[in-house]
């Protein structure tokens, strides 16, 4: 019984540590953002005909990247972008424009 408590609770660190690296980190998205703004706008706030991406959730940032990047959504230059982001990237990116305002 004490070995399935430990190994249970072993097992539910390691979700939580797992859950905790594959969040965005904001300051290292605003860094890789930069080339965004070209298309996005320097806060987000999209520049016809491209969508805003401040205030949209991070996992449909990350979806959208992973879309483009796999070519399921069809964009040469987004899938140029997203090409070069890596897993982490994505998540630091989606954390960025999330928390800006919508406008």
């Amino acid at each position: 019984m004490k070995r399935m408590l430990i190994t249970a609770g072993a097992c539910a660190l390691i979700g939580f540590v797992v859950a905790a690296q594959a969040a965005g980190d904001v300051q290292a998205g605003k860094a890789k953002a930069g080339a965004c703004a070209g298309c996005h706008g320097a806060n987000g706030q999209g520049i016809a005909p491209n969508p805003a991406l401040a205030g949209k959730s991070e996992a449909d940032i990350v979806q959208a990247l992973n879309d483009y990047k796999s070519g399921k959504r069809v964009n040469p230059i987004m899938k140029t972008f997203a090409g070069q982001l890596s897993d982490q990237d994505m998540a630091n990116v989606a954390a960025y424009f999330s928390s800006l305002k919508a406008k």
